[in-house]
């Protein structure tokens, strides 16, 4: 179908593309100005409203591409620009999807208007649920869920997770787009007032979540639990030829913390957190790296969290694992958990002789990092934790399923050392928007930064600096309820999903009726 009268010239509409990604990228950490996400979604609208399928497909690809190659800077910092340039790609590709669906759906929306919010609001559901499973299991980076750790529409989460946050925000986009193509049609003060209904449905929509209650689910008793940032000699990724180094520094700063202890000047952690990587010699094998551990664990008399990539359990691969050290008992193995969802091409190399022709850079993995196939629930004695290692938290079942397994309290171990601040700040977004959709106190643990604890209500506690040493306690109340979204789980995203779906195909039956009939017009004629 030729663009109608109401699309913009396309002169208009690639600038107009663009800048839908650039707001959306300041939605985002390190900006936080979390009004960009609707303000984005608006001008994609507007620039993919009544064109070819195709050019709403790469005029997708142009906004995908605004956001997603700055938004995801930090993976060329260590890695050269090739990973950088692919991930960018990919993520811009589904977006390109969204725009071909938004182009394809708008001609026969736009009879009614006040379709537009819904439709937004599912399509833009469908294309995050598309990019967080494929390919290679998906990347969530970038959902605008992630960025409304500031906005009322994060208490959202509490009802429906991060999937009904993105429709809200997504349908106030679709409102802005009704409140601004009437006076475009229209024009005059009868047109300008016709925007003001959609403009305040807008705000009322963004503002709801003011009305969903959050906090900890259940409400049990307090924990003191201290995470340790022990940092690294040097950034980048060569922190893995530092082994020795990261596991001292974490073990020292865990000796200072006992002495404080001691001293009165800390309150007795009953668990202490150390970071993704903190032993990177594997310390079930190495007797050295668990003796030190081991003394680290009895100074500060509480279990420790320790993050470890272990060796095996076959030739070539690894496990990257959060292992409950008991002080005088060592490794509880029962009580272990291995990151069920290894990052392709960084911790393994899917199709390794594939990607080898592409780039010999691959082989710089050198081991493939197998899955475990058990939420990461954590019984620690005082408090139980869900325990999920780095970019998991981006993946909504993989969360969910420690709480439905027990989890108390949420614990992200993280390596930030091969990324930067951004992506650090970015990770803690996600974090803000866990702890509310399951009522659930929860905490990062960083390497380098950003550590911090954050409270069932998404506020952040305690936050340090990157690249630098720390150690930050603090009491969290133990959760023993569960949310809305924690019990309907996947469900809200499917049923929005369909939604898009039946939309996709109801526009095609509309569409192609209106063909036929313009058809039959001409033979008539």
């Amino acid at each position: 179908m030729c663009p109608g009268a109401g699309s913009l010239p396309l002169r208009v509409a690639v600038p107009v593309a663009v800048a839908a990604g650039l707001v959306l990228l300041v939605a985002f950490p390190p900006y936080d100005w979390w009004v960009g996400a609707p303000v984005g979604v608006a001008l994609l609208a507007a620039a993919t409203h009544r064109r070819r399928v195709r050019a709403g497909a790469g005029l997708g690809f142009l906004a995908g591409l605004a956001l997603f190659a700055p938004l995801l800077e930090w993976t060329n910092l260590h890695t050269g620009m090739l990973p950088w340039v692919l991930l960018s790609l990919s993520q811009a590709a589904v977006v390109a999807l969204l725009g071909a669906a938004s182009a394809w759906v708008s001609p026969v929306v736009d009879r009614w208007r006040w379709a537009w919010p819904l439709v937004c609001g599912v399509l833009w559901v469908g294309q995050e649920a598309l990019r967080s499973r494929a390919p290679f299991g998906g990347f969530p980076w970038g959902r605008l869920a992630f960025s409304q750790g500031d906005a009322p529409t994060l208490r959202l989460a509490a009802w429906g997770g991060a999937p009904l946050v993105t429709f809200a925000v997504a349908a106030a986009g679709g409102l802005l787009v009704v409140a601004l193509w009437r006076p475009w049609r229209s024009g005059g003060a009868r047109g300008r007032w016709a925007a003001v209904g959609p403009a305040v449905a807008a705000v009322a929509v963004l503002s709801v979540g003011w009305l969903v209650p959050v906090g900890v689910a259940g409400g049990g008793a307090a924990v003191s639990v201290a995470v340790v940032q022990g940092n690294v000699p040097r950034l980048g990724l060569d922190f893995n030829a530092q082994r020795q180094a990261v596991l001292n520094n974490h073990v020292q700063a865990t000796l200072d913390l006992a002495a404080q202890v001691a001293a009165g000047q800390r309150r007795q952690p009953d668990l202490v957190v150390w970071p993704e990587n903190a032993s990177d010699i594997d310390p079930l094998r190495s007797a050295a790296a668990g003796e030190r551990i081991g003394v680290a664990a009895a100074a500060v008399r509480a279990p420790i969290l320790v993050g470890a990539v272990l060796v095996g359990p076959g030739p070539g691969q690894s496990q990257n694992a959060g292992i409950l050290w008991r002080p005088g008992a060592g490794p509880d193995l029962e009580q272990m958990y291995t990151k069920r969802h290894p990052v392709p091409f960084a911790e393994y190399v899917p199709l390794r002789d594939v990607a080898r022709m592409i780039s010999k850079e691959v082989d710089r993995v050198r081991s493939d990092m197998v899955a475990g196939d058990r939420p990461g629930v954590v019984d620690a004695g005082a408090v139980t934790v869900g325990d999920v290692i780095c970019f998991e938290v981006a993946y909504d079942g993989l969360v969910r399923d420690t709480v439905t397994g027990g989890a108390q309290v949420l614990v992200v171990q993280t390596n930030n050392a091969t990324f930067d601040v951004a992506e650090a700040r970015q990770q803690l977004a996600m974090v803000r928007l866990r702890a509310v959709e399951h009522g659930r106190a929860s905490l990062m643990a960083s390497t380098v930064g950003v550590s911090g604890f954050v409270g069932a209500d998404g506020r952040v506690s305690d936050a340090t600096g990157f690249n630098t040493r720390a150690v930050v306690s603090r009491q969290l109340r133990l959760g023993d309820g569960r949310t809305l979204a924690t019990r309907v789980g996947v469900w809200p995203e499917a049923a929005l999903v369909a939604v898009a779906v039946a939309v996709m195909a109801g526009a095609a039956v509309l569409r192609r009726r209106r063909s036929g009939a313009g058809r039959s017009r001409v033979t008539a004629g």
